[in-house]
């Protein structure tokens, strides 16, 4: 799913339990948030960065769980720059492990209020013919629940979000 970081010391770190962040001595909660620019290059290293972070927060690359938060992510980020840009606006994207919940949130805000997706409930499946469509029954597949809203504090735009459940086991 995602190029990891290659170092002869990563062998060590993969011998350690997946799922020590979800057991009931879990360390507090994890957060990354950041800006990124929309487009292309910056949905890709958003993707990396919480890759990235998701591994170094226990939910290590090449695991179910890992790669089905990436692929959620990445699709949202990638919709975000698709149907939310808005020339000179960056999106916002915000990883949080919720540790007693054993969850994974991940929330990408842009900032165009008027493009907004369906609700869950009334998701579709495309047609043959057509060629888009498809991300967020990937999201709706992948993920334990999903919505959206608009920004409360008034700011042009909408948050889509989605959580993933963290098991104790692959």
């Amino acid at each position: 799913m995602t190029n990891k970081p290659g170092s002869p010391d990563r062998l060590t770190q993969l011998s350690r339990p997946a799922d020590y962040l979800i057991t009931p001595h879990a360390p507090l909660d994890r957060a990354f948030e950041m800006r990124f620019t929309s487009t292309p290059r910056g949905a890709r290293l958003a993707r990396r960065l919480a890759a990235n972070r998701l591994d170094a927060w226990g939910i290590p690359y090449d695991t179910h769980q890992h790669d089905a938060i990436v692929l959620v992510l990445a699709e949202l980020t990638a919709n975000a720059v698709r149907h939310g840009h808005v020339a000179g606006r960056d999106f916002h994207l915000h990883l949080q492990v919720i540790a007693h919940a054993r969850t994974v949130r991940v929330e990408v805000t842009d900032t165009r209020a008027e493009r907004v997706p369906p609700r869950p409930d009334a998701l579709r499946v495309p047609g043959a013919e057509e060629t888009g469509g498809r991300g967020l029954l990937l999201v709706a597949g992948l993920a334990s629940r999903w919505d959206w809203y608009l920004r409360p504090d008034g700011g042009p735009g909408k948050t889509v979000w989605a959580e993933c459940a963290l098991t104790l086991s692959e």
